[in-house]
């Protein structure tokens, strides 16, 4: 089963964009975005659905990059 999931940045609160996962994602796993960016999970909430659907909204959260130091 699919898993649609919103990601977020722990930092701002704001959401990144939308995924789909193979299955449900686990706190420390890592994955890339649109953008390229490896990041990691920091945690995943599932909320209950709305009146009159069956789909739980999931939320990934995920800690921003960090910048790369210059050499």
């Amino acid at each position: 089963m699919t898993v649609i999931a919103s990601i977020m940045n722990t930092a701002t609160g704001e959401p990144i964009q939308k995924m789909k996962f193979g299955r449900m994602p686990r706190i420390g796993a890592n994955f890339t975005l649109e953008t390229g960016e490896l990041v990691t999970v920091q945690r995943v909430d599932v909320r209950k659905p709305e009146p009159g659907k069956f789909i739980s909204p999931v939320f990934v959260w995920i800690a921003p990059p960090a910048p790369s130091q210059p050499s």
